[in-house]
């Protein structure tokens, strides 16, 4: 959509994810690599005696398009750009395969 600045939706988006966040000694963060329009929620801390570290979301913005790479929330980051206003056109759901995204009512490609 015009005048949408993508990155900046994005951003506001995954730092509701993080905000007052921290779980059994693992603490949520944001990861924004805004050169190459690449940003992360990711966890990291212990658990147990054991490492624990894992991508919550990973979401890039390609050719004009938001691509979510990888998505562990339970509302979904698509469905929170539409609030926001992005066209689902302009949504790309990539860690679904290239042929169930036709069906998914967001961009294919």
């Amino acid at each position: 959509m015009e005048g949408m600045n993508y990155s900046e939706l994005v951003q506001t988006v995954l730092g509701r994810h993080t905000e007052n966040h921290l779980s059994e000694g693992t603490e949520k963060e944001l990861i924004f690599d805004c050169q190459r329009n690449r940003y992360l929620v990711v966890y990291v801390g212990w658990k147990n005696e054991e490492r624990a570290y894992g991508c919550v979301v990973h979401v890039d913005i390609k050719d004009g398009k938001i691509w979510i790479q990888r998505d562990l929330t339970e509302e979904g980051i698509a469905n929170e750009l539409v609030e926001l206003g992005v066209p689902k056109t302009d949504i790309v759901l990539g860690f679904r395969s290239p042929y169930v995204r036709q069906f998914t009512g967001f961009a294919s490609v």
